[in-house]
């Protein structure tokens, strides 16, 4: 497994996403046309992104309705998504996770179904399957394995959709499987980072760490200021009266109240690890991390034909 990147060796993958930013914002042709579709439910934050030139199209992050204290699901928030694609003549080649979510479920499968395209995350979701998987009591069945998903994604791996280039970054600290996909000179950096007046990902979760996540944020803003980023959160800080969910490098350095410049690791753990201290669980952790370690899929049928989410009581 691929692990985070250590700043005292030179980045390869970092310097060819620079080189990458550099060349989509000198020609717009390099650069994907981008929708967001916001889940106010989960403040959740989905994307369709695609090629002008050829209308080959990615997914990004998306969101399957459930209703927790009915145990329903539904799919109304995947279904704008796709009426978007088909109404723009889309062609869907990918499905990506930039995480296992802890605050809402994956519409990746019912997508899939729907549009085609292969299902994609970081290699480093094998870790978090053996963590929650001992947790959920999962039991053999299970594969821990990421053979879920078609595709497992590592650090500075590319891609083309159509002719728009796209190289991953693993970014670990909020979980050890978060990635960042950048697409042409726009960057979808899952939960790493929020928008600057409100700051940066928790990093409490098992397997999350704080001195990661600032390494992760670093390298992320090592990226040439221009470069767009995209994030999958918003909660409208004080005395912002509208979400937003579009970013700038040159922005986060200069503005974010967590880690802009001047912030060191050091303060930034101190802050960090005492703001998670005072966080409550996500409402949907349970039910979240459980499906999306499954590529999205609710666990398998018992005898009765009926999926079960399961509660572990007092091992959190």
């Amino acid at each position: 497994m691929t692990q985070a990147h250590s700043s005292s060796q030179p980045d390869a993958a970092l310097a060819k996403a620079r080189e990458q930013v550099l060349a989509a914002s000198a020609d717009k042709r390099l650069r994907p046309s981008i929708a967001g579709f916001f889940d106010e439910a989960t403040n959740t934050v989905s994307y369709v992104i695609h090629d002008p030139a050829t209308s080959k199209a990615a997914i990004i992050d998306s969101v399957l309705d459930y209703d927790a204290a009915a145990g329903r699901t539904s799919q109304g928030s995947a279904d704008l998504m796709i009426e978007y694609v088909e109404k723009q003549g889309l062609e869907v080649e990918w499905l990506i996770e930039t995480h296992a979510h802890a605050d809402h479920l994956s519409a990746a499968p019912y997508i899939q179904e729907k549009l085609g395209g292969k299902l994609a995350i970081g290699r480093e979701i094998i870790r978090v399957q053996e963590v929650f998987g001992k947790l959920f009591n999962a039991g053999t069945d299970f594969e821990r394995d990421g053979s879920q998903f078609d595709h497992l994604f590592e650090d500075g791996e590319t891609l083309q959709l159509g002719e728009i280039q796209m190289i991953a970054l693993h970014v670990p600290g909020h979980t050890p499987a978060d990635y960042a996909f950048i697409f042409g000179d726009a960057a979808f950096v899952g939960d790493t980072i929020f928008m600057p007046d409100f700051g940066t990902a928790r990093a409490d979760f098992p397997g999350g760490d704080a001195r990661q996540l600032y390494r992760s944020i670093r390298r992320l803003l090592a990226l040439p200021e221009e470069t767009r980023l995209f994030l999958c959160h918003d909660y409208k800080a004080p005395g912002r009266d509208e979400y937003a969910w579009e970013t700038t490098v040159g922005q986060q350095k200069r503005e974010n109240v967590h880690v802009k410049d001047g912030t060191s690791e050091d303060e930034f753990v101190e802050m960090r690890t005492a703001r998670d201290s005072t966080l409550a669980m996500p409402q949907l952790i349970m039910p979240s991390v459980q499906v999306n370690i499954r590529g999205g899929r609710l666990p398998e049928p018992e005898e009765n034909g009926v999926s079960y989410i399961k509660i572990p009581v007092n091992a959190v």
